[in-house]
């Protein structure tokens, strides 16, 4: 049996590991017991789980498997093909990969992905319904890979897209842009809700309230909350190491909703298209990383 070799202590004079040639205690010492406090107040005080970077990497991991994924999805859609066949092929890729779909069996969902078309604004359940030309849909992955959660969607075309459609997917693509734009150190949950808010707004959409963003990483929802709209300087502020979704819902019509008789599929009441795209956020020392990147 191997004799399990603890890591040295730091000493105050000991060169930092960081390779400065300075002593710790006048390089990285102050910054790592920072670092420290910080962790254990945004615990204590907000349930917020400040991510290591052994847990970054790990989310990164998942992510590059859920990017994987949707530009198999995004290949795959067109006219005639029904969402439990995305449901399939997503299915698939996670057991091809070592990987579990986080949505399956979660609080009962019967899936393995959220496909959400035309008025459906989330948690649409894969079924026999069939893909028409003009369509939207919003396809929601997320792995779990080593333990690690991942979580981003994107919303695709369906063959020729309806100018309603292209309307409402360009300003919830760049609705998220707008938000992930906000994320730095010092900024709060309500800047990133405004910016969000605001350009929605600005061009004739509306933000959905009922549904949030969240933390995310080692389970699929922690917290915080991140609301898709807000006023600037509230909330929590961002500080590094904090993950989480920001995905904002965005409605053609009034931001009205409903819960169908599935205790799931939500529906805007005006029958307004919707449209969502998602990513995962790390907060960094200078701004944001998206762990699940893609174009915007």
């Amino acid at each position: 049996m191997n004799k399990k070799i603890s890591p040295k202590k730091i000493g105050r004079n000991d060169p930092c590991i960081c390779g400065s040639g300075k002593k710790y205690k006048k390089c990285c010492m102050n910054a790592d017991n920072n670092r420290i406090a910080l962790k254990s107040e945004y615990e204590k005080k907000y349930d917020i789980i400040l991510k290591t970077p052994d847990q970054i990497k790990g989310i990164k991991k998942s992510g590059r498997l859920l990017l994987s994924i949707l530009d198999k999805v995004e290949k795959f859609i067109k006219p005639g093909i029904t969402t439990n066949m995305i449901n399939s092929l997503v299915h698939e890729e996670h057991v091809r990969a070592g990987a579990i779909p986080a949505p399956l069996n979660y609080k009962g969902f019967p899936k393995s992905v959220c496909t959400s078309v035309n008025e459906v604004i989330c948690h649409g359940i894969p079924s026999d319904q069939v893909l028409k030309d003009g369509d939207i849909i919003n396809v929601d992955v997320t792995p779990i890979l080593g333990g690690f959660y991942a979580d981003a969607s994107k919303t695709f075309f369906v063959g020729t897209p309806t100018n309603d459609g292209r309307k409402v997917t360009n300003i919830a693509r760049k609705a998220l842009k707008k938000g992930i734009d906000a994320v730095k150190p010092g900024a709060t949950l309500g800047d990133l809700g405004f910016a969000i808010q605001n350009y929605s707004e600005s061009n004739g959409c509306s933000v959905v309230r009922e549904f949030i963003g969240h933390g995310v990483g080692i389970e699929f929802h922690e917290q915080p909350q991140v609301l898709h709209y807000g006023v600037r300087g509230t909330g929590i502020k961002l500080v590094p190491g904090m993950v989480f979704t920001i995905e904002p819902m965005v409605n053609l019509g009034k931001k009205e909703l409903h819960i169908l008789d599935d205790n799931w599929t939500a529906v805007t009441n005006d029958h307004s298209l919707s449209a969502q795209f998602e990513q995962t956020i790390l907060v960094t020392e200078t701004g944001y990383e998206s762990l699940t990147p893609f174009e915007l």
